[in-house]
């Protein structure tokens, strides 16, 4: 399933997508997980890897996300992040963004759109 993956992200638009705070709140200033240095390292080859294969980008976030590793049946680790503190900072939109293929389900057999259409997409 992993192998069905892209080789990398798709291309950088002219607008680049961030993540709006609530006003004025501070950012999350907590303690960081103790973990051995294997565990470090180990991180450090996945992160390493994704970046290698373009799969993620260099974050211009101010803030930080823990990471820790979960241990898998095979032997191998699974990283996992808790973005819980970020997550209670973060502006909440009322109307999310539909997936695209979830839109065009609804508009099954139209050959026109208009943004009547696009708006109650939406709702």
């Amino acid at each position: 399933m992993v192998d069905d993956l892209l080789d990398k992200l798709p291309p950088k638009w002219s607008i680049s997508h961030h993540i709006d705070f609530i006003r004025r709140a501070s950012l999350p200033n907590k303690a960081t997980y103790w973990m051995k240095l294997k565990d470090n390292e180990e991180i450090r080859k996945q992160v390493q890897e994704l970046l290698d294969k373009g799969l993620i980008r260099e974050s211009l976030s101010p803030c930080a996300v823990p990471t820790i590793l979960a241990p898998k049946k095979g032997g191998e680790w699974w990283m996992c992040t808790n973005s819980q503190a970020i997550n209670k900072i973060t502006i909440r939109y009322r109307f999310p963004i539909l997936q695209m293929d979830g839109m065009m389900d609804c508009f099954r057999g139209a050959a026109y759109f208009s943004k009547i259409d696009l708006n109650n997409g939406y709702h």
